[in-house]
């Protein structure tokens, strides 16, 4: 298990952030959503994390596993 916490995609006053779970800054912030799931995508592959994408009003729209999961779950999102 990688010891970098998950990314997720916040929504920020000035657009959409892009943050690693239990960090206290922002590792982006961008003015569309499809840029901050671009950059936290390409993180969570990277360092082999979840990605997780809220929508607007704060509600988990989306759960990316970028992990070695040994048992992935058969979903049909992606």
């Amino acid at each position: 298990m990688s010891k970098k916490g998950n990314i997720w995609i916040t929504p920020h006053k000035d657009g959409w952030a892009v943050k690693r779970e239990k960090g206290e800054r922002s590792i982006a912030v961008t003015p569309t959503k499809q840029e901050a799931v671009n950059i936290g995508k390409a993180l969570g592959k990277k360092d082999g994390v979840n990605v997780i994408t809220q929508r607007k009003d704060g509600v988990i729209q989306s759960h990316d596993s970028h992990g070695n999961d040994p048992n992935p779950p058969k979903d049909t999102e992606h």
